[in-house]
């Protein structure tokens, strides 16, 4: 579904991302491995329609989506929910929700559909739907922003270090839901730091280190890779 070849990304005279391929297939759930400043927001933004590259090529179920604008690559089916979950803090909860499904045009049914989804999904927001959105935890911001991407119904959810900054029983509870999310039909390509619980989740992996993929195979191959074990878990 997904298809990123051969992708470079510089800022300025300096290459953010060099030659990156990866893919997600249909039904999958990918995690990209890799420190800050690897290139995972990088690559994300590229996807994501945020930065332009200066080579390779994106294309996603068959559509060529290189250099299209951010609302083309929303309605082609792709959202992104940012690090630092970016919220409108003054803005109740269900308003940042709504402002997920802002490009889409679907009957009213469909939008209040939903919006029950993700209440179902998170329920506490559910009870601080009419409160302002920076007035809530680390945690509930967090549900917030996913279920703010995933209002726009995309195929494929991008999330960037969605458990950056939480405690550790969030964090457990924020990727069970993004797992959730994947078993529910929609692909996800996952950037996190916390390998051992990222891995724990998802169907194969990449390690991206100096904006390159040094690294990638199946969930319990990387596990088993010494480098990985190493590197990130601390085995």
């Amino acid at each position: 579904m997904l298809q990123v070849s051969d992708l470079t990304v510089s800022y300025g005279a300096s290459p953010a991302v060099h030659g990156v391929s990866i893919r997600v297939d249909a039904g999958e759930l990918v995690v990209l491995l890799g420190a800050n400043g690897a290139g995972k927001t990088t690559l994300f933004r590229a996807i994501s329609g945020l930065v332009r590259p200066q080579a390779g090529r994106i294309a996603f179920a068959g559509e060529h989506l290189t250099g299209r604008s951010p609302a083309a690559i929303v309605a082609a089916g792709i959202a992104q929910c940012p690090e630092g979950r970016l919220l409108f803090p003054r803005l109740s909860v269900e308003k940042n929700l709504l402002l997920g499904a802002y490009t889409c045009r679907r009957p009213r049914s469909a939008l209040r559909k939903s919006l029950e989804d993700v209440y179902t999904l998170f329920p506490a927001l559910y009870e601080k739907r009419h409160q302002p959105a920076g007035a809530l935890s680390g945690g509930q911001q967090q549900m917030v922003a996913i279920g703010r991407a995933w209002m726009a119904r995309p195929k494929l959810l991008l999330l960037d270090e969605p458990t950056l900054g939480l405690a550790p029983v969030v964090a457990e509870q924020t990727l069970a839901a993004v797992a959730d999310i994947n078993r529910g039909g929609t692909m996800v390509l996952l950037a996190e730091q916390n390998a051992q619980a990222a891995l724990a989740i998802a169907h194969r992996g990449y390690v991206i280190e100096n904006g390159r993929v040094v690294l990638e195979g199946s969930r319990n191959e990387l596990l088993g890779d010494p480098r990985v074990k190493d590197a990130y878990l601390g085995l």
